[in-house]
């Protein structure tokens, strides 16, 4: 059976020498005591719960700490909210994309596909022709990879990034 926690060395030789100096009585040595609270038993089970809320103020203080502490450096990788710091924030711009692919679609007017595509930290779309590229393709897979986002042959998509990234590299120039 394991002990309590407020149970330490230097408690149980406090609560030892107590006993010895009251031999079980009066814990302040006052002959034939009337007052219920000097007595051992009621005197050594006042003291433990008072251990017991010192040591849960303990354990609070150093969780706070420990809270704090986390909370409080600034080389965390991604912000979990509020601003950026500045370690995070190149990490971030080191690892993110030029664009994000926002999705393929025909052109209504043109009949000709085109691909939706976000440039990175920044609301603008871009709408770029993608011409003949995806005329390889069968009517049916153009079709599931507009609609659904099904993948296209691997050609197919290097011909269609490159044709991306040309754009964005024309717009950002």
């Amino acid at each position: 059976m394991a002990l309590p926690k407020w149970v330490t060395p230097n408690r149980q030789n406090c609560l030892v020498s107590i006993f010895v100096k009251s031999r079980g009585f009066c814990v302040y040595g006052h002959p034939n005591c009337a007052i219920p609270e000097h007595y051992y038993e009621v005197y050594i089970e006042n003291l433990i719960k008072d251990w017991i809320a010192d040591d849960r103020a303990q354990d609070n203080a150093l969780w706070e700490a420990e809270r704090k502490t986390l909370h409080r450096t600034a080389d965390r990788h991604y912000p979990l909210r509020g601003q950026f710091s500045g370690v995070s924030k190149d990490i971030f711009l080191d690892n993110q994309p030029i664009y994000y692919l926002v999705g393929l679609g025909i052109s209504g007017l043109t009949f000709k596909p085109f691909a939706k595509v976000r440039i990175a930290s920044s609301y603008v779309n871009l709408y770029i022709d993608l011409g003949d590229t995806l005329h390889e393709v069968s009517k049916s897979k153009r079709r599931k990879a507009i609609r659904y986002g099904k993948p296209l042959p691997q050609e197919v998509e290097r011909e269609i990034a490159q044709a991306i990234r040309l754009a964005v590299r024309h717009y950002r120039s």
